[in-house]
């Protein structure tokens, strides 16, 4: 990434801001529902055959978004290694990192690791947007990430109690790497919001969407192709193939626009506070369909979490 000074422009109203926050709030709240509900998915495919699988429909729902409307501006090289860096840091290197570093180190570790992202969005975005963060920012950044980490340890604490925990931690003999992994999934995570607001100024959320998940399927085909090669699809269920057309959906298409278009309104800095709402949705999912249950301890996290996200968009003293 280049350092980019964003180029003047009036303040979003606050309608415009509402909006925007509104459609942040829904694509990370999507992105846990489909988190939580893609379980039986990633029992009944392999992990590299279902990414692929996922970009493939991806493509086909959305081939006309990939045309250029007759008000974009022709795009630059730069703007082009923008889209590619996208797509290979928010889709396909994050997805690697994520995947082998959860099953290195333990779900706490993870969880406590993933709660920077809203720092780690602040920091990139002060370095390569030179966005002005306030205190009331950081502020919401810190009861963001401090939520994650209760939730993290509380759910720890309650797995442990009901005797299905983790195993001790001596099993993880790699739980270093494990980590380093599932922080480099942070950078990934932090750069794809980034590069997505610088993104936002030159191309519309469509067709950001449709071109990042394009290079998606392409990265991921020789992956995708060799996993497939050796499965056998008789034995996935039609139920297994409509969740994961919905999967699909959410991953490539929905969410994806949802965020692009609350980007182009509200600063990267307090866009990623809202990450916050992927953990809770996906809990309250696990709650409503899968029959789990929420501790005191685990609602006291989510409503520090969620003063963060209140003070994020509570309006700024002119």
């Amino acid at each position: 990434m280049t350092a980019v000074t964003p180029a003047p422009s009036s303040q979003p109203t606050t309608s415009r801001l509402l909006r925007g926050y509104f459609y942040l709030t829904l694509s990370m709240s999507l992105v846990g529902s489909y988190v939580a509900l893609s379980k039986p998915l990633a029992a009944a495919l392999p992990v590299l055959l279902l990414a692929w699988l996922r970009f493939g429909i991806g493509a086909l729902a959305m081939p006309h978004w990939l045309a250029k409307p007759a008000t974009e501006v022709p795009m630059t090289w730069h703007t082009k290694r923008l889209l590619f860096l996208e797509s290979f840091l928010g889709n396909f290197l994050f997805t690697l990192c994520m995947l082998y570093g959860v099953s290195l180190t333990s779900a706490v570790s993870a969880g406590i690791i993933m709660a920077t992202i809203p720092a780690m969005v602040a920091l990139l975005s002060w370095v390569f947007l030179r966005e002005r963060i306030g205190l009331r920012v950081w502020t919401a950044i810190g009861c963001a990430a401090f939520g994650i980490v209760l939730f993290a340890l509380s759910k720890s604490e309650q797995l442990t109690q009901t005797g299905h925990g983790l195993e001790p931690y001596s099993i993880y003999k790699d739980a270093w790497l494990g980590n380093l992994l599932v922080f480099a999934a942070v950078v990934c995570e932090a750069s794809y919001a980034v590069i997505g607001k610088q993104l936002t100024g030159v191309l519309t959320p469509k067709r950001i969407t449709a071109l990042i998940n394009l290079w998606g399927f392409i990265l991921m085909t020789p992956f995708g192709l060799y996993a497939a090669m050796k499965f056998d699809f008789l034995t996935v269920r039609p139920a297994t193939w409509l969740l994961l057309v919905f999967y699909a959906l959410a991953a490539s298409v929905w969410t994806v626009w949802l965020w692009m278009t609350g980007l182009k309104t509200v600063p990267a800095a307090r866009a990623g506070v809202f990450t916050v709402m992927l953990p809770i949705s996906a809990a309250l999912v696990g709650v409503l369909a899968l029959g789990e249950t929420l501790s005191g301890m685990q609602v006291l996290a989510f409503a520090i979490a969620l003063a963060g996200v209140v003070l994020a968009t509570l309006p700024a003293q002119r």
